[in-house]
């Protein structure tokens, strides 16, 4: 039988006191955390813990909800590249989450499971139940007291991670908080960042005129934003944008605000995708959201075998 269960982290100031947390129902669920921790610390740790969790169920296929495109495509696009490069990235530094990502690797061994992307925040079930718990971990660790970890899954005998385990401990990532576009904060934030991409990225799905609207809806993904060099390496090192003031803002600029804007989950219409030339698409789309709808396109060039994105413009609705 299919186990189904949502998955997610939370981190107050990102980083910040962090939480995860993942569920199936009332009767099974975990969570835990650390004092200072990342969206995305939390976000691996919770799938993590549920392959432990039913390790003692290595026939039953896992199905995991989960709103990070960040995690899905670490576990099922990227790692493999990674590995092949000795888990380094082009620059030859390791890739952030490195432990966490290394453990995962291992617990899939022997494994069957897909992923499901759910909108996070929209009333789903099962992830509003999984987001609840890994909040309120967080919580309990930002007041200095233990969370409440949950009864765990029936059967394991594993209680849930505590961060005295290995896994618990990862390298600190280098996390920005939910933005995409808007006002730009302060100067210098993103210094560090590399403007070649990291060929461990690129697999062919992306070479596809079709793959320009899952990278667009990444860019979008609170987790992936939350992550300063996957945003980087999403972005032309010339990509510009045109501000519905008229105002022209550059790539330093948008990565900037990313660290100040807290962004509210958007919804991605595709009203057009089309080549330009063999190297460029244009990708036409309404987003919607909390502040409102926006006409949208977005001009992506394919280089050094990736797609990147060049250029955009939105203009609100009504």
């Amino acid at each position: 039988m299919t186990i189904t269960a949502a998955a997610d982290g939370s981190a107050l100031g990102n980083p910040g006191p962090a939480g995860w947390a993942w569920y199936v129902d009332e009767n099974c669920w975990a969570a835990g955390g650390w004092p200072h921790g990342t969206n995305n610390m939390g976000e691996l740790m919770a799938v993590l813990d549920l392959f432990r969790a039913t390790a003692h169920l290595p026939n039953e296929p896992l199905h995991i909800l989960c709103d990070s495109q960040y995690v899905i495509n670490s576990v099922t696009k990227w790692m493999p590249g990674w590995k092949r490069k000795g888990w380094k990235k082009s620059d030859g530094k390791p890739v952030l989450n490195l432990d966490l990502l290394k453990e995962i690797d291992a617990a899939l061994v022997g494994r069957k499971y897909t992923f499901e992307w759910v909108k996070g925040h929209a009333g789903h079930d099962l992830n509003e139940a999984a987001d609840d718990r890994a909040r309120d971990a967080a919580t309990a660790y930002q007041a200095k007291r233990e969370p409440n970890r949950g009864p765990g899954f029936p059967g394991s005998g594993q209680a849930a991670a505590s961060p005295a385990s290995p896994a618990a401990r990862p390298e600190p990532a280098q996390d920005l908080p939910d933005a995409l576009y808007g006002d730009p904060g302060q100067p210098d934030l993103f210094s560090m960042l590399e403007d070649e991409p990291d060929p461990s990225f690129a697999t062919p799905r992306e070479a596809s005129l079709e793959s320009v609207v899952d990278l667009e809806r990444e860019l979008l993904d609170p987790a992936v934003r939350a992550d300063p060099l996957r945003a980087a390496e999403l972005m032309h090192p010339d990509f510009q944008e045109i501000g519905a003031s008229g105002r022209l803002w550059s790539r330093q600029d948008i990565l900037e605000m990313l660290a100040d804007d807290e962004a509210p989950s958007v919804e991605l219409e595709v009203l057009g995708l089309a080549r330009l030339d063999a190297a460029t698409a244009l990708l036409t789309y309404r987003s919607a959201s909390a502040r409102g709808s926006s006409l949208r396109s977005s001009v992506w060039q394919h280089n050094d075998g990736q797609w990147r994105l060049r250029f955009h413009q939105g203009t609100r609705e009504g």
